[in-house]
């Protein structure tokens, strides 16, 4: 499972492969093979590199949704966003209020722009293709509103993370 993580001001990419229990995750680059022991579905313990983790999660856990992670006496506020879930349509009540950056979820090129700068939207609307590896992807609006910025042209190559249009 991908996920891109919140933690105060830093976003970091977040990988996560479950073998029994096994936790193989990958963390902005950085490999970490964990053995996991359940107690509950909030409280747990990893096991890696010779160190014990007490863990505990408060909050729900949802593709945007704040939790609140204890990991021994320290604690963390943690937003997990699943790239996926924001390219499909989402409730307008997900993003009610202020800007929402749509971003490309990896490398590749823009085809076709759906909307212009001005436009009224509603939740789920097509906003901008992008073709990555052969295939297309529709991004789509998380929100009603209107469209603030178009910041790409057809035909443009883009990076994972380049803002593509900002909906308002």
């Amino acid at each position: 499972m991908k996920l891109r993580a919140n933690i105060s001001e830093f976003e970091f990419d977040v990988e996560i492969r479950e073998q029994g229990s096994r936790v193989f995750a990958v963390v902005d680059g950085r490999e970490y093979q964990l053995e996991q022991m359940k107690s509950s579905d909030t409280n747990f313990t990893l096991l890696g590199e010779g160190r014990v983790f007490d863990c505990r999660i408060e909050g729900q856990i949802a593709s945007g949704s704040p939790l609140d992670i204890a990991v021994g006496p320290n604690h963390y506020a943690i937003t997990l966003t699943d790239p996926k879930r924001l390219r499909s349509s989402l409730t307008g009540g997900a993003h009610s209020e202020g800007a929402v950056r749509i971003a490309a979820p990896m490398p590749g090129k823009i085809v076709r722009i759906l909307v212009e700068s001005g436009q009224a939207v509603e939740a789920g609307a097509g906003i901008v293709v992008v073709e990555a590896m052969k295939m297309q992807n529709e991004m789509k609006s998380p929100k009603a509103g209107t469209v603030v910025s178009i910041d790409v042209v057809a035909g443009a190559t883009v990076n994972a993370g380049d803002v593509l249009a900002v909906i308002e």
